[in-house]
């Protein structure tokens, strides 16, 4: 894996030069990239959001596409639509937004639910039906969507389905004092974000997915994973537990992770690391603790403290 360690830092530098103080962020997003999953970020408007996304397609070098969700948005202006030609006397599709590498959505819960939901098959699926034909997206296929807190105006709340296609569920946060200060400072004569430039190719990210692919998870680590999983459907706090879809999106991004750490054997580490991301907004709470402001994460959080973690060999990589 040393090969590609290199352009793996060139890629989170390059992100850095236009996104201050957010590297776990960029990492965990460049995590769910090579795990061929999606992101959901989510914070109060003007934290960068839509800055990093377009920073990590540029880096990449990918065709990058942009949807303003609002409430007026019809499905067809997501997926694309068939048009006749007066010339050939046929329909012609004319692929919309999402026939995309990069694919930002952004403020995602402005727009209405049947909206949101002509995402779903190419979340879940990589392609897109238009007039009954399926076309396949392109690879590969990353959605990066921002969504406001539910409980500002305007907004609709992403139903369980749609969430449950999302591999992580980021949120931004404000910026220190010293990083909102060197943010000034980058800006003072431009914004770094029309300078940046590609340091790796799609080919490049495309080899990284299936040498992620090959990363070793070892049963015990699997055990740990079912364990978690199992708990949040019987933990008091919690009304729905995460379903079979979110085992599986833990062990995924947990062998992306290892990879981006350099290994090609998964850690319980990893997994402890992930598992609030990746399973906090797959689980529905009482109603009770969202007056209480409690997060699907913290409550991952808790959960884990009560699961015994297992011990395995460091040269478990030798195994694979």
């Amino acid at each position: 894996m040393t090969p590609y360690m290199t352009s793996l830092q060139n890629i989170k530098e390059n992100v850095e030069r236009v996104v201050v103080g957010k590297s776990q962020e960029i990492e965990l997003s460049l995590t769910a990239l090579l795990a061929g999953g999606h992101v959901l970020l989510e914070d109060v408007p003007g934290v960068g959001k839509t800055m990093m996304v377009r920073a990590i397609a540029q880096s990449v070098g990918a065709d990058f596409k942009r949807i303003q969700f609002t409430p007026d948005l019809l499905p067809s202006d997501v997926t694309g639509v068939s048009v006749f030609n007066q010339q050939s006397l046929q329909f012609e599709y004319r692929p919309g937004p999402v026939m995309s590498h990069v694919l930002l959505a952004d403020e995602i819960n402005r727009t209405s639910p049947k909206t949101q939901s002509a995402l779903l098959e190419a979340l879940e699926e990589g392609s897109v039906t238009v007039d009954g034909k399926t076309r396949d997206l392109k690879n590969p296929f990353f959605v990066m969507a921002t969504q406001n807190p539910i409980e500002y105006g305007g907004t609709y709340p992403l139903p369980e389905a749609q969430l449950d296609r999302f591999l992580l569920k980021i949120d931004v946060g404000y910026p220190s004092h010293e990083e909102e200060f060197e943010m000034l400072s980058r800006l003072e004569t431009g914004h770094p974000i029309d300078r940046l430039e590609s340091v790796i190719s799609l080919e490049e990210i495309v080899a990284m997915k299936e040498e992620v692919a090959r990363v070793y998870v070892d049963e015990a680590v699997k055990q740990y994973m079912i364990d978690l999983v199992q708990s949040t459907r019987n933990d008091s706090e919690i009304e729905l537990g995460a379903s079979p879809r979110g085992t599986i999106a833990l062990m995924k991004v947990s062998q992306a992770y290892a990879f981006i750490q350099g290994r090609d054997y998964v850690l319980p580490d990893d997994v402890k690391q992930l598992a609030p991301y990746a399973l906090g907004h797959r689980v529905i709470l009482r109603s009770d603790l969202h007056m209480a402001e409690r997060q699907g994460a913290d409550v991952i959080r808790d959960v884990m403290g009560r699961i015994q973690v297992p011990a395995t060999r460091k040269e478990a990589k030798k195994w694979s």
